[in-house]
């Protein structure tokens, strides 16, 4: 299957909800500790199994997640360790390009998400506790929500509802919010360790996961959330990243500092319904395609990206 090389450690992969060939690869230089990054947009052959780079980006510090742009097929916004939030525009030149930086949080920015359903605004966490509502148009955020304790590492939009979204920190917490309100409308203590990730289910707009530095994935309904729904252990270090299918309402993809990725069907006993150990160093980054079904992509700290289709082997050939 396809395979593309790095010069810098794998931050985070997301495909186009455009065109269904694309993803865009975010990277950071020393394991994203210090020195540059680069944002690769990347192309799947039709007729080989080959990932070639339409165009990189380079930043001046690494770059840990990136989101495409959901009204404009040819934007992504870049979560960078300055602090910043870049957009790009991909029609563009890199000379020409970032089009837009926005610099308003003050640690390192270490997620960004683009509203599905509204589709003109989006959201980035970040160390310094905060997450921040921002439209492409505006050169300023629109608004920020300070309640969490430690670093928010990840912020998601509700799939079907415009104005709520989840953040996940290190406080470990979980917090739901509506950003017609004025504070979290929900705060769940879905970990005794921090919250590294969180993804809302794309068929049950009140399901929820967590992903947590104490190997766990936990799958939480918002409309009774005393206790997880389900718990799942498979994973032997922290687990990094967590993503629902678009396809299936059951399945979820996390990967994890144990440099493995793992598929689950969070609804029956045996839930690890399938596990990669594609990667040599952590896996950072996990994403499915909403365009192709079952189309997987991951990357991670070996400085390459893979793309596999459910039930193939990522190396194979």
């Amino acid at each position: 299957m396809p395979v593309f090389k790095t010069p810098f450690n794998g931050y985070s992969v997301k495909f186009s909800p455009f065109y269904e060939s694309r993803l865009a690869v975010a990277t950071a230089q020393n394991f994203g500790i210090l020195g540059n990054g680069r944002l690769h947009v990347l192309d799947l052959s039709p007729t080989s199994p080959t990932l070639s780079e339409i165009v990189a980006f380079d930043t001046a510090d690494g770059v840990y997640d990136v989101a495409w742009s959901e009204s404009h097929d040819s934007l992504l916004i870049a979560a960078v360790a300055d602090g910043s939030v870049k957009i790009y525009d991909t029609a563009l030149p890199p000379a020409a390009n970032p089009i837009r930086s926005l610099q308003e949080h003050t640690r390192e920015v270490h997620s960004a998400d683009y509203n599905p359903t509204r589709r003109d605004s989006f959201l980035t966490s970040s160390w310094d506790d905060t997450v921040k509502l921002w439209t492409v148009d505006r050169p300023t955020s629109v608004r920020t929500f300070k309640e969490h304790a430690y670093c928010v590492y990840n912020a998601a939009w509700n799939p079907r509802h415009s104005d709520v979204f989840c953040s996940a920190s290190g406080d470990c917490t979980l917090r739901i919010w509506d950003v017609r309100e004025m504070g979290s409308t929900m705060i769940i203590p879905a970990h005794e360790f921090e919250i590294l990730a969180c993804d809302w289910n794309k068929y049950d707009d009140c399901l929820l996961a967590s992903a947590s530095v104490d190997k766990s994935i936990k799958i939480w309904d918002v409309r009774s959330y005393r206790v997880p729904i389900a718990i799942l252990n498979g994973h032997g270090y922290a687990v990094r990243k967590v993503k629902f299918s678009p396809h299936r309402r059951n399945l979820l993809a996390s990967c994890s500092y144990d440099m493995s990725v793992c598929l689950w069907d969070f609804m029956v006993e045996d839930s690890l319904v399938g596990r990669h150990d594609h990667h040599t160093e952590f896996a950072v980054g996990v994403d499915m395609s909403v365009l192709v079904e079952g189309l997987l992509a991951s990357t991670g700290w070996d400085e390459l990206v893979y793309v596999w289709q459910q039930g193939m082997d990522p190396r194979a050939v």
